[in-house]
């Protein structure tokens, strides 16, 4: 291997961080061998406009962390959340795709060129269970289809929901929602309506929930979609003068939930994204966790379709159920090719400047170890996610070592 080349194809290793309230500290991010941090100012509620001055002070809290130690520099925005009447409205939401607009121009002005976002309606991310036991004696994030249809029947209520359902799965959310105790609905209620760590949507009460969905009775695939596309007209052209590069976060899960629709969960879903808005600036964030719980997506061929769209990777392995249920499995495990991605996104280096390499970051990880006796954040813990790094650099290296 020629002197100058060497770890080339390797991609750039980064961590989510919370801010200062994360368990997880920014010494800890050192020693997990992270060098970038994914951020954002989380105390800022949706649709609140970010500060010049609130971005330069986290930028400076991190990266002036114990400056003798291993530098640390916030290179990543997750997320600027995206108002919801933007969803609703598209264009007509002027006022805060404009606000959005100058959250993106502070980030900018702190050098910070990568923001991540996402479109779904109403929910975020979504989980019925965030410690669900595993036979190591860890725990893990889990989707249960049955939990979630008893969730939308019987808790929620959801008008015409039982039409989203079949009728042995009907049967199976009722005889479940019968064996709960308040504790197991207050649980869901707060795992689902009440919004996930990192969640760009409103956390909601069950009648907040109610009206929330009713807003969007007359949306559509084809008109979220039309919306997100006037978004990105007006955000893109801004976004291209700043140097900034937008990463859409696909569906999770990426499916339809609670009749809403969901656009951003298939290989045809961001090919039509970006034929319609060709801006460089419109990029993709591949996460390997949320699109491979589709059976139908072939992740080493969307990589291959995508290479100069994906500007941001999220690595995680979920593993698919007959009924549609899934959970977080350990990253070289589950439906997902993490071998075969990795050496594709690897691929896709060898082709950029080592400037332009792609970041990526350990999604999730197992609450194990003694972060089972701590306060973790949901999908966070430190220690799974130390683990998760640690076999995905041991990815890279072996492909680099053979390529």
């Amino acid at each position: 291997m020629a002197q100058g080349m060497q770890h080339k194809g390797l991609m750039r290793q980064s961590w989510r961080w919370f801010g200062p309230q994360d368990p997880v500290s920014l010494d800890h991010v050192r020693q997990a061998g992270a060098h970038e941090i994914v951020s954002a100012l989380h105390h800022f509620k949706p649709g609140q406009v970010w500060t010049a001055e609130a971005v330069g002070e986290r930028k400076a809290m991190i990266e002036q962390h114990n400056k003798d130690r291993t530098p640390l520099h916030w290179t990543i925005v997750e997320s600027i959340p995206i108002p919801d009447d933007v969803r609703r409205l598209g264009k007509g939401a002027k006022e805060s795709i404009q606000g959005w607009i100058e959250s993106m121009q502070a980030v900018a002005a702190h050098d910070i060129k990568t923001i991540c976002y996402n479109f779904m309606p109403v929910v975020d991310w979504c989980r019925t269970d965030i410690d669900w036991p595993l036979p190591t004696g860890a725990t893990a994030m889990r989707f249960d289809a049955d939990r979630f249809a008893a969730f939308d029947l019987f808790i929620l209520e959801r008008p015409n929901a039982a039409k989203d359902y079949d009728a042995a799965q009907l049967e199976r959310a009722k005889a479940l929602y019968a064996t709960f105790s308040q504790a197991d609905i207050d649980t869901l209620i707060v795992n689902i309506a009440s919004a996930l760590p990192g969640s760009t949507t409103d956390p909601l009460s069950i009648p907040a929930f109610r009206a929330r969905l009713e807003t969007y009775h007359h949306i559509d695939a084809p008109r979220l979609r039309q919306h997100l596309v006037e978004f990105l007209e007006a955000v893109t052209p801004v976004a291209e003068s700043l140097g900034v590069t937008l990463t859409l976060h696909p569906d999770d899960p990426p499916r339809p939930l609670f009749g809403l629709p969901r656009i951003a969960s298939t290989a045809a879903d961001y090919q039509a994204i970006f034929d319609a808005v060709k801006s460089p600036a419109n990029g993709m964030c591949f996460c390997t966790g949320s699109l491979g719980v589709r059976a139908d997506n072939d992740l080493v061929a969307m990589v291959k379709q995508f290479a100069e769209r994906i500007h941001f990777v999220h690595l995680r392995a979920t593993l698919r159920e007959a009924d549609g249920s899934f959970f977080e499995s350990d990253h070289l495990d589950g439906d997902v090719d993490m071998v075969g991605v990795v050496k594709a996104l690897m691929d896709v280096n060898q082709t950029r400047s080592v400037e332009d390499r792609i970041p990526f970051r350990p999604d999730h990880g197992h609450r194990m170890l003694d972060d089972l006796n701590k306060t973790v954040t949901p999908g966070y813990a430190g220690i799974g996610r130390l683990k998760g790094l640690a076999e995905l650099r041991g990815i890279m290296r072996a492909v680099e070592q053979l390529s």
